[in-house]
């Protein structure tokens, strides 16, 4: 749709509000009514949902919106859901790993690892092991410090990495743009995070007694089981590269053919991987079916949003410096796939492109490169500021609570980590690179 086009049919303002209202669930709900949330979750996200649907289909008689986001949720979900039922078949058994220095090398291991499975995959792969090795003095700073750098900074130079970076990869940012303009930026936000971390840790192992110190360096194994589930993972990366003319293919405008290479990958892992495996990593679907009714719902919703941003009335942003915390502010309590999209918008909008056209958003990044670097780092690393940020933040700590580790309420782990930590180093971060 070109931007004339677009606003020839600009949606009401109104219509932002079933938006608004499911990313304040996602944010308030859980603290205000849980039991409630966790029963209905999924009839809300789909209600706000469908109001958006027929509002496009009753008002503005026009399909293509809703068909154009089907897709995108459909790809969408076939990345999140296969990376996470593959590292449901891995299981890394780890014992004697739990001094500061090889605790900080396991993390910045998992933040090279995001990369490549995506945080929800090394997220899932990775938590487990974690607890186990630190569990003689496991603490909520273990579970914070690995979401900041596996769950959500350490995903920042691969669409793979990010759910944001996916779907700036599906509107047609080149594969390797982030890693090419951000790794300067990862490298040193990374670096923080792992230096801060192990002098707190190395602190947290000296206040331990002598026998669970020496206990924690005597053994030394490390076992991974689920090996064969390499070659599914291999495929789901695969289908990444594919062909431009490929990945374009279609079928029923919604199901692309990497999504159905992903989806047939996932099948495959489930059905042959050993029932011991999952049992050992206690795998189940929970954490995947709650993002996937949450975002059918954010998807629909986002819709009007979308087409507003992109007509270049709704933000008056012009820096990259801006864009960084704008779109870190929101990403940090909404979720950050859909923020760093409304950002992408509003930008381009900004510049008379639309974020619906693949060679508009190439030239984008060809001529404002400092503006969608801004966009992308802000979306990724500040996605680590609450629990909501971002997909995998939840989940981790659910794991955690379920093996009984103290973790932080949602304001504790703003106020003791996140406030304190994470935001003065990626104001540094912006101060030195983004801007």
């Amino acid at each position: 749709m070109t931007l004339a086009a677009a606003a020839a049919v600009l949606p009401s303002y109104w219509m932002v509000l079933p938006f608004a209202a499911l990313l304040l669930c996602i944010a308030l709900m859980p603290l205000l009514a849980a039991h409630f949330w966790e029963h209905h979750y999924p009839k809300i996200a789909i209600g706000l949902g469908l109001v958006t649907a027929s509002y496009y289909v009753g008002v503005q008689h026009d399909w293509h919106p809703l068909v154009h986001a089907a897709h995108e949720y459909v790809s969408f979900m076939a990345l999140i859901g296969s990376l996470f039922v593959i590292s449901g078949g891995i299981n890394i058994r780890v014992k004697g790993e739990a001094t500061p220095f090889r605790n900080t090398v396991f993390l910045a291991i998992g933040a090279v690892l995001s990369n490549v499975i995506g945080t929800t995959g090394a997220s899932m792969l990775m938590i487990r092991p974690w607890i186990r090795m630190n569990k003689y003095r496991i603490t909520g700073q273990h579970i914070v410090f690995f979401i900041f750098v596996v769950s959500n900074c350490g995903g920042a130079l691969t669409p793979i990495g990010d759910p944001p970076l996916f779907l700036g990869f599906l509107r047609g940012v080149p594969f390797w743009w982030v890693l090419q303009h951000g790794l300067v930026a990862w490298c040193l936000t990374i670096a923080l995070l792992l230096g801060v971390f192990f002098v707190l840790d190395t602190r947290n192992f000296l206040r331990a007694p002598k026998p669970v110190r020496d206990k924690e360096t005597a053994d030394k194994h490390f076992h991974i089981r689920g090996l064969p589930n390499l070659a599914f993972l291999g495929l789901v990366l695969a289908a990444v590269f594919l062909p431009k003319s490929v990945q374009e293919t279609l079928i029923g405008g919604v199901f692309s053919v990497p999504a159905l290479v992903m989806i047939a990958a996932a099948i495959g892992s489930y059905f042959t991987a050993k029932r011991e495996i999952h049992e050992a990593n206690d795998f189940n679907f929970g954490p995947v079916k709650e993002v996937g009714y949450l975002f059918i719902g954010i998807f629909l919703t986002m819709i009007p949003a979308l087409h507003i941003l992109q007509s270049g009335q709704a933000v008056q942003i012009s820096s990259p410096i801006g864009y960084y915390f704008a779109t870190g502010g929101l990403s940090a309590f909404l979720d950050n796939a859909p923020t760093y999209l409304s950002f992408l918008a509003a930008a381009m909008g900004a510049e008379h492109l639309s974020v619906d056209s693949p060679a508009d958003v190439l030239s984008f990044a060809t001529t404002h490169p400092h503006l969608l670097l801004a966009i992308s780092l802000g979306a990724v690393f500040f996605g680590a500021g609450s629990y909501i940020g971002n997909g995998p933040n939840f989940m981790v700590k659910a794991i955690a609570d379920k093996s009984k580790v103290h973790t932080p309420d949602f304001l504790r782990y703003i106020w003791q980590f996140a406030l304190p930590i994470l935001v003065p180093i990626l104001v540094l971060v912006g101060w030195l690179v983004v801007r």
